[in-house]
């Protein structure tokens, strides 16, 4: 059976290379390649593949929320997080979104192939590193602690996000398609439960939670 993928990941080099060894393999065909977070979700939708190989840290919608959206819109699709990322954080936070798998990118290309193979098999797959993680969160937990998807609404990560990738409230409205005045109170509202003043520690907030990063 072939396997039908699409990558997503806001690096063009990155998804070059990443299509050029999957398909070397038989029975994996990339359909298509996203470089935001949105459009993940708008080609998860209408391709239907079965694996999305997802970045974190992308533009416009990280790949958190993007994974969350795609598992409502497409729930047969599988994810697999692919990232530098090695947070626990971000690891719990992807597979609550959906994910079924999750690796770092200073894997070697067999391990994601191996991966893709496992999670087609309805199994998760983890990267021995990031196992560790997830058994210390299981175990410990993190008392007190909080993460940016536990404490905002998806709208409110998105203009979250957007603000911390330099749009205005205008460009913001426009974008996703409501009125400035809404998008005022969404800001009121993230910096209020953050307790957060300013445009520059909500910017550092964001890249800190991998909802974006510095380039």
């Amino acid at each position: 059976m072939e396997v039908k993928i699409i990558l997503a990941d806001d690096h063009q080099i990155v998804r070059q290379g990443l299509r050029t060894l999957l398909e070397r393999e038989t029975d994996i065909r990339v359909v298509a390649e996203a470089q935001d977070g949105r459009a993940a979700v708008r080609l998860a939708k209408e391709l239907a593949p079965d694996v999305v190989i997802m970045d974190i840290a992308m533009p416009d919608l990280n790949g958190i929320d993007a994974t969350r959206l795609i598992m409502a819109e497409a729930p047969r699709t599988k994810v697999i997080g692919l990232s530098m990322f090695a947070d626990r954080r971000f690891v719990v936070n992807m597979l609550k979104a959906g994910a079924s798998g999750y690796l770092l990118k200073d894997c070697a290309f067999e391990e994601l192939a191996r991966s893709i193979r496992v999670v087609m098999a309805n199994k998760t797959y983890l990267s021995p590193d990031i196992t560790d993680l997830v058994i210390q969160d299981f175990f410990a937990g993190a008392p007190g602690e909080k993460s940016v998807f536990s404490v905002l609404t998806a709208r409110e990560r998105e203009v979250l996000q957007l603000m911390a990738e330099g749009r205005s409230t205008s460009q913001i409205a426009n974008h996703l398609h409501v009125s400035v005045k809404t998008i005022e109170t969404h800001r009121s509202q993230v910096m209020h439960k953050l307790n957060l003043h300013t445009v520059a520690e909500l910017t550092k907030y964001a890249i800190r939670e991998g909802m974006t990063s510095l380039e």
